[in-house]
């Protein structure tokens, strides 16, 4: 461990001021060595005050890897990047790399990022969490359970938990709060053409955590939000990390129905009038229903319809 990452452990653990001539000490290294070490850490963007006594640790949200793999009860290999071009890609590439799995990889900005039907989204570097995490399933394809309306639960309670607030799902994965859109999931699987057994999951998102409301383009101002978009976070991104995935592998180990429950009870399309276009022709009706392999469920004039998320996005709700 270098002398930078102990002083950090050191003045985190700390619930007093640390003098530098205590830290030499204690680390067994000069004065001018700490000085240096608490300087790196500030470039980096850890936030540490500066007193007549010495130095005390103030909340930084920096992403973490060594803080987000101990918050993980389960075996996680974390992987942090300055920057990405896709976090899906990333685990894609790791898997040709033979990387062990769970593996999560995260990044402070991702310069192309894609959602579903691979729309772009607007990201901020520092303001956004934008990770995918790679997984290695035994099952065969159709026994999977299905990873989005799953991984949609679980961000929506960890939001509500960390935040106190209530977030809302849209069919089939976006996470609103005050009827603008935070959150984007997205799940690609990876086949064994041979075998036509699943071999990987990758489930990516980007959810907008303190980006300034003014900051987002004109046309989205109106549609997308932040879950802090006073750009004044109360939580850091390593807390919220750890709360989505430590939610998502609980999920996954309980019965389903927990997590159709509450996707069901946070859907904000449940009961409402929805369009949508299937086949270039456009149906209207009433959202009555999500199916237990996560289907939407609209009423047409009478007639049940059975919505794939993979093949139909909606056009409207009211």
């Amino acid at each position: 461990m270098s002398t930078k990452e102990i002083v950090l452990q050191r003045l985190k653990t700390a619930d007093h001021v640390l003098s530098g001539e205590t830290l030499a000490k204690e680390i067994g290294v000069s004065r001018t060595a700490i000085w240096k070490a608490i300087k790196e850490l500030e470039k980096k963007g850890y936030l540490i005050q500066h007193t007549a006594n010495g130095y005390r640790y103030q909340p930084s949200d920096i992403l973490e890897q060594k803080e987000i793999q101990q918050g993980l009860d389960n075996r996680v290999a974390v992987k942090v990047l300055a920057t990405s071009t896709s976090t899906m890609k990333d685990a894609q590439l790791s898997v040709l790399e033979g990387t062990p799995t769970p593996l999560l990889v995260i990044a402070d900005m991702q310069e192309a990022p894609r959602g579903r039907f691979n729309r772009p989204f607007f990201a901020k570097e520092k303001a956004g969490i934008y990770m995918s995490m790679l997984l290695e399933p035994k099952e065969q394809l159709a026994e999977l359970p299905q990873y989005t309306v799953l991984m949609a639960a679980a961000v929506a309670e960890a939001i509500d938990a960390l935040t106190q607030q209530d977030s809302q799902i849209k069919w089939v994965n976006d996470i609103y709060l005050n009827g603008r859109k935070i959150v984007g999931i997205l799940s690609e699987a990876m086949t064994d053409v041979e075998t036509n057994s699943l071999k990987y999951i990758i489930i990516g998102m980007g959810i907008n955590f303190s980006i300034p409301q003014n900051s987002f383009p004109t046309e989205l101002q109106d549609k997308a939000s932040s879950i802090f978009p006073d750009g004044q976070p109360t939580i850091t991104r390593n807390q919220l990390i750890i709360e989505i995935w430590q939610r998502f592998f609980k999920l996954l180990a309980a019965d389903p129905a927990e997590y159709l429950e509450t996707y069901r009870k946070k859907s904000f399309v449940l009961g409402k009038k929805v369009s949508f276009i299937r086949q270039k022709e456009t149906h209207y009706g009433t959202a009555i229903a999500i199916t237990n392999t996560g289907e939407l469920v609209v009423d047409v004039d009478g007639e049940q319809m059975t919505l794939s998320s993979g093949e139909i996005s909606l056009s409207s709700i009211q």
